[in-house]
């Protein structure tokens, strides 16, 4: 029996990464420049979190492009867990940022600098139109893409920090409080570390090979067992592979004299997709009597 070919991701699909990779480029090159020309925190914070995010969306980039190359001897599943690994390294990034953010605000309340309020404000009001145009160009799939969640919640921290870069120059230009410089980037600092914490903890269970959050792992095994033919199901797993991809193991028993294992397979493979969303299943039929590979113990099973 044969398998369909994976489908990888359309040219489009990196495309919009490129975009919005090169957007934020240019606009954090420009804030940078007048956050050192203002000596705003306000401003060179949300450029210092920008050129993160710049980072962090070039690695999406290129795993969404490494995701597509097909799948060769020495790699058999094609690079598609870079899709993975991305958003792993793009949340390492956002609590790093933050952290160096928070620092640099404490350190200025001391004495937080004069700057011209009007100024931050512009330059930060173009930074939530850049951050939401990009994040509506990640939006379509990024709830079950965690490569594009990672972008998508990138931008729109991104955009919360030029929002409150906006209220800050506001507040300096109309009531003269320089000290909102500060206190605006710490309180951004938190949510931005906030927000990573759920990717930085989904993307780490992802690369550990974690069941995904789609699916119910006891709600597979039970709908297994229940299949006609079915006596008994063990070292059963789930993970992911890449973006949109969910691969199974499972060990089947079935009686001695079944007889329509193909028909059995071809069944259970199309269910599990239709059902739980997992595509990639490979399943071994035993009859239960005389295996023996399951007793030793060098790959433990939970199963």
């Amino acid at each position: 029996m044969h398998s369909e070919p994976h489908q990888h991701a359309p040219p489009h699909a990196t495309r919009a990464f490129a975009v919005v990779t090169l957007a934020n480029l240019a606009y954090t090159i420009i804030e940078a420049g007048y956050g050192f020309h203002t000596n705003s925190l306000a401003l060179l914070s949300d450029a210092l979190h920008n050129l993160g995010d710049v980072f962090g969306l070039a690695l999406a980039w290129g795993a969404a492009v490494l995701a597509r190359r097909p799948p060769t001897e020495r790699h058999t599943f094609g690079w598609r867990r870079a899709t993975l690994l991305s958003p792993l390294a793009n949340a390492v990034l956002l609590v790093g940022f933050s952290g160096a953010l928070a620092w640099e605000a404490i350190r200025r309340f001391g004495a937080p600098p004069s700057i011209p309020g009007l100024s931050i404000m512009a330059v930060a009001a173009v930074g939530i139109v850049v951050n939401l145009g990009g994040a509506w160009m990640m939006r379509e799939g990024h709830d079950h893409d965690l490569n594009r969640r990672g972008a998508f919640l990138h931008l729109l921290a991104d955009a919360a920090i030029s929002v409150a870069a906006v209220a800050a120059g506001a507040g300096i230009w109309w009531l003269g409080w320089n000290w909102l410089d500060p206190v605006i980037s710490l309180l951004v600092s938190v949510v931005v570390a906030l927000t990573a914490f759920g990717l930085l903890r989904e993307s780490f269970n992802a690369a550990m090979d974690a069941v995904p959050r789609t699916v119910d792992q006891a709600a597979v095994a039970a709908f297994i067992t229940s299949e006609p033919g079915v006596v008994e199901v063990h070292h059963l797993h789930i993970w992911s592979l890449g973006t949109g991809e969910i691969a199974m193991t499972a060990h089947v028993v079935r009686p001695v004299d079944s007889e329509d294992h193909d028909e059995f397979l071809d069944r259970l493979h199309r269910k599990l997709d239709e059902r739980f969303g997992i595509n990639h299943p490979t399943l071994q039929i035993e009859h239960g009597i005389s295996c023996q590979h399951d007793e030793h113990d060098r790959a433990p099973h939970s199963h």
